[in-house]
């Protein structure tokens, strides 16, 4: 295996993301970078910026189409978004995230919905929710040739299970059982596991024993990689905005802030100005006042 160091900065260097280079960042010490995108434009302009990965997520249900979990969103929302991301894509690893009841009823189900995620969505790989109990689901979708990422701790499909979005494993024997739950995964082909509102010294310790990379989300620095929801980084919701998100800019402020100014200029006649404006010719004009005569 190659340990040459792997860019992704230079847009004229840079290679198509593979799940091969996220263990190769894992082996040499390079976090991996993930957001999550829904449409062309995003994930093209996160594409140029050079992220290792964009996940899909069914968290569109809450931060695009309004619900209040991810529970009503359905495959064709999912395969709709996939679609305009996987146009937007070049460089970066595409993960679709599989929604409620995609894969819990049946292995044969599941397999059929993974492989329209790339067939029809245009994704990389998938990723699905939940340990121990998806043993037999993930080594399928594996063996049917689609890369699976896990997913463990707070897994929002299970949101009722869990009484809501509260952090998970906090206490010794849920803490080991997660652990148990990465192996088995890990044993089952996934090639790598979101820890989402876990401990950080517990989601550390997982990336420590296993051999695929972990990505974090509110589960401290000691993972291989980090995900954000993209919304939440950019202040376009704010609905709630959980502990363990960063803000770099507020855009919905910004956003108003454009909106009311536009609203100012049609309201004064300001906008559109001449040069955001098509002319007739003064010959062409005179001819069509002579015709309306």
């Amino acid at each position: 295996m190659s340990t040459e160091p792997i860019s992704s900065n230079s847009a004229t260097k840079r290679k198509k993301i593979t799940t091969l280079t996220f263990r190769q960042k894992k082996e040499q010490g390079q976090p991996i970078s993930m957001l999550t995108a829904y449409d062309y434009p995003t994930s093209l302009a996160l594409d140029e910026a050079g992220i290792d990965s964009i996940l899909v997520g069914d968290s569109l249900g809450m931060v695009v189409l309004g619900y209040e979990n991810t529970l009503p969103v359905t495959m064709e929302d999912m395969l709709h978004h996939c679609r305009a991301v996987a146009r937007g894509t070049q460089y970066a690893l595409t993960i679709g995230d599989m929604p409620f009841m995609s894969y819990q009823v049946s292995v044969e189900d599941a397999v059929r919905n993974a492989g329209r995620f790339l067939q029809e969505g245009g994704m990389d790989t998938i990723k699905l929710e939940g340990g121990r109990e998806r043993l037999d689901t993930v080594r399928a979708i594996v063996k049917a040739g689609i890369p699976v990422m896990g997913h463990l701790g707070l897994t929002p499909q299970s949101v009722n299970q869990f009484g809501g979005f509260r952090p998970q494993a906090r206490e010794a024997a849920a803490a080991k059982r997660l652990l148990e739950d990465a192996l088995l995964l890990e044993e089952a082909g996934c090639y790598g596991i979101v820890l989402e509102s876990v401990p950080a010294q517990l989601a550390e310790l997982v990336s420590k024993e296993l051999d695929i990379p972990t990505i974090g989300i509110g589960a401290g620095a000691g993972c291989d990689g980090q995900v954000l929801v993209l919304q939440d980084l950019l202040g376009l919701f704010d609905r709630f905005t959980p502990r363990f998100v960063k803000q770099y800019a507020n855009l919905k402020v910004e956003i108003m802030e454009t909106v009311r100014q536009y609203i100012a200029e049609v309201r004064t006649r300001d906008f559109p100005g001449l040069e955001h404006s098509f002319e007739m010719t003064k010959d062409e004009w005179q001819k069509l006042i002579e015709v309306l005569k």
